[in-house]
């Protein structure tokens, strides 16, 4: 498998190239599956492709995380497929991983619980299920049992935050798991008591939070709110057969 680094000033470009339709076939559909955390940057692509070299062009963008887009492209169902994790030895053989930015995972609360600061132990012993009543959590806004929302086995986004945040633990059996970011954005949403963890942009209806101590941690202070953040680096990649 190949790995090809991309600036992100040349993203819109060599993104394409990877899926250049002759001239004859300009009115060619390119299907796209996988990564919900991927999805918003897929769409922008597609509409800034057709509106310059790729007139003509139709795009059909579904989800359903990324082992799906894997498995898509892998069985030809799919022209590209969208991932938000590193490839696994257990992937599909006879596709090619390109990595074209890096995403942010977020913690994220309800805006009625901005919970002044997370560091990793917390988080663990939050999303372990060791702490299970915000009434244990310093500063928290909100009384009563935590409401976990995670993602499911398929999401990209759940296999970086278990590597990131939680090795060598694991998620509390008792947290819902939600197919989508934006699944978990709308639990967070609604529920006082909730708490997960999202792509950077699905973080406007929550609270973003400031984690400290885990892993590959970048900051951006241009995207922090006024209590700011840490978003924590993971790579996106599409692939194709």
């Amino acid at each position: 498998m190949n790995r090809a680094k991309l600036s992100l000033a040349g993203l819109l470009v060599a993104v394409m190239a990877f899926v250049t339709v002759p001239a004859a076939a300009q009115a060619a559909t390119i299907t796209i599956s996988g990564s919900t955390s991927v999805a918003p940057l897929a769409t922008l692509l597609a509409q800034k492709y057709v509106k310059g070299a790729g007139k003509g062009t139709k795009f059909k963008i579904l989800q359903g995380g990324s082992d799906v887009g894997i498995s898509d492209v892998s069985k030809d169902r799919v022209t590209i497929g969208m991932s938000s994790r590193d490839p696994k030895p257990t992937d599909p053989g006879g596709i090619v991983f390109n990595r074209i930015a890096k995403d942010a995972i977020c913690l994220v609360t309800n805006p009625a619980n901005a919970v002044p600061a997370f560091d990793q132990a917390l988080v663990q012993n939050v999303f372990s299920g060791k702490i299970r009543n915000w009434d244990d959590v310093p500063g928290a806004k909100q009384k009563g049992t935590i409401d976990l929302f995670v993602r499911t086995p398929a999401s990209g986004t759940q296999d970086a935050f278990d590597k990131i945040f939680m090795s060598p633990l694991k998620i509390f059996s008792g947290a819902s798991q939600k197919a989508s970011n934006g699944l978990v954005q709308q639990s967070v949403q609604s529920e006082k008591n909730g708490v997960g963890y999202v792509s950077e942009a699905f973080t406007k209806a929550g609270v973003p939070h400031r984690v400290r101590g885990g892993g590959d941690l970048l900051e951006q202070p241009e995207i922090t709110d006024a209590a700011g953040f840490f978003e924590i680096s993971n790579a996106i990649e599409i692939q194709v057969a």
